[in-house]
């Protein structure tokens, strides 16, 4: 699992099961206030067929993540 830390925000890299393989995901929770991780899946599209190679590929994505807006929706570096 990795994780990035931001102002008000953490994310982590997370594993979402999906019929018989996983897909990758960015969990995101806020730092304060407590309440439970926000799940957003991506790589669209792609499953695969363990939790570990899921991970590693939302870890890959992770390293994108620039910051988390203030609704905890990921921001990401596109280019």
């Amino acid at each position: 699992m990795a994780r990035k830390v931001f102002e008000h925000h953490e994310a982590v890299s997370a594993v979402v099961p999906n019929e018989g393989s996983y897909r990758a995901a960015i969990a995101i929770k806020a730092l304060q206030g407590g309440g439970a991780p926000q799940f957003h899946k991506v790589l669209d599209g792609q499953s695969f067929g363990t939790a570990h190679e899921a991970d590693s590929a939302a870890a890959e994505v992770l390293s994108t993540l620039v910051n988390v807006d203030d609704d905890g929706e990921p921001v990401f570096d596109l280019t």
